[in-house]
C-alpha cells in the first residue's frame, strides 16, 4: 500500500483560481488542477492507494466551513481520499471544534504557521496542539521556510522542538522533512523525539515557472545523501511519503524515494506502512 500523507485540493468552483494564484505566488509549476478528481487521476498514474488531503484555514472564519467540507469528502471518498481538518490560532472555541471533528471521524488537523502568521510555539498554537493530542488527533504542520514567503520564519526546527518539549509525546508530523531549507538542523532537534517527518516538496529541484524568478536563486532541494543523513538520525520508521501535490508530481516523488539505499522493509514503511499505522487503516 502506498499512502501520500500530504496533498492539497480545492473545491471545484475555486480550484483553478486558487492553483493559479498560489503557483504565481511561489513561482512553481502545479502538477494537477487542484481538484479531487485531478488528484485521483494522479494517484492512478503513480500507483498511490490513499492520499491524505490537508486543508489550511487562513482565517478563523473559514474553520467550520472547511471542516464540514472535509467531513463530507470523507463520507464520499474514503478510503482512497482521507481529508484532515483544520484549525486557526484565532479560532476561539477550538476545544469544541476539535472534539466535533474527532467525533465525525476526522483523523487529524493541518497547521500552517506561515499562512496563519503565528509562531508554532506561540501559546495559541500550544493550546490547540495540546487539545488535539487529548483527542488523539494527528497534528501535521508546515515546517521550515515556505517557498512562497521567502525570509518569513514561523516554524523553525527549534520552534517545533519547543512544542515537543512543552506538549510531550503525541502524533506530530513535520512536513518537508522537518524544516524546508533548514534540513541541517533536523537531526539535532528531532533525533531523540517521537516526531514524524513527511517527504513533501523536499527532493531534488524545484520545478519553477518560466518567469525568471528562480533564475538567480538556488533551486536545489535535498539529494539522496541529504535524505539518508536525516533517515539515519531519526530512523526510517518515522518517515512518511508525502508529495505536496499539486506542487510536486506523486510519481516522480515515489521514484526518488525508491532510489534511496534502503531495504525492502524500510522502503515499504516509508511509502505507506508507517502512515497506515499512524492513520489506523
Amino acid at each position: 500500500m502506498i499512502i501520500d500523507i500530504h496533498t492539497h485540493t480545492f473545491p471545484e468552483k475555486i480550484a483553478a483560481k486558487a492553483v493559479d494564484h498560489l503557483s504565481k505566488e511561489a513561482h512553481i509549476v502545479p502538477f494537477t488542477d487542484g481538484t479531487i478528481s485531478g488528484l485521483l487521476d494522479a494517484m492512478k498514474d503513480a500507483g498511490v492507494d490513499i492520499s491524505v488531503v490537508v486543508p489550511v484555514a487562513t482565517g478563523a472564519d473559514q474553520v467550520v466551513k472547511i471542516n464540514d467540507s472535509s467531513i463530507r469528502n470523507n463520507e464520499k471518498y474514503m478510503p482512497g481520499i482521507i481529508s484532515f481538518g483544520c484549525i486557526h490560532p484565532e479560532f476561539e472555541d477550538y476545544r469544541t471544534e476539535l472534539r466535533r471533528i474527532k467525533e465525525r471521524g476526522v483523523k487529524g488537523i493541518k497547521l500552517h504557521p506561515v499562512y496563519q502568521h503565528t509562531d508554532i510555539d506561540d501559546i495559541r498554537f500550544l493550546r490547540i496542539i495540546d487539545c488535539a493530542a487529548e483527542n488523539d488527533l494527528i497534528v501535521l504542520t508546515h515546517a521550515g521556510i515556505d517557498v512562497g514567503f521567502p525570509g518569513v520564519v514561523h516554524c523553525s526546527p527549534k520552534m517545533c522542538r519547543n512544542v515537543v518539549d512543552r506538549i510531550g509525546s503525541f502524533k506530530f508530523i513535520l512536513a518537508h522533512m522537518g524544516g524546508w531549507t533548514n534540513w541541517d538542523e533536523v537531526p539535532q532537534f528531532f533525533a531523540d523525539t517521537c516526531v514524524y517527518l513527511d517527504t513533501s516538496f523536499s527532493s531534488e529541484r524545484i520545478t519553477s515557472l518560466s518567469d525568471g524568478y528562480w533564475d538567480d536563486k538556488p533551486q536545489d532541494m535535498m539529494d539522496e545523501d541529504g535524505y539518508m543523513k536525516i533517515i539515519d538520525a531519526l530512523g526510517p520508521e518515522r518517515i512518511l511519503f508525502g508529495s505536496d501535490s499539486p506542487w510536486t508530481d506523486q510519481k516522480e516523488s515515489i521514484d526518488f524515494l525508491r532510489r534511496l539505499p534502503l531495504g525492502v522493509e524500510d522502503m515499504t514503511g516509508i511509502l505507506g506502512g508507517n502512515a497506515a499505522k499512524l492513520l489506523g487503516v
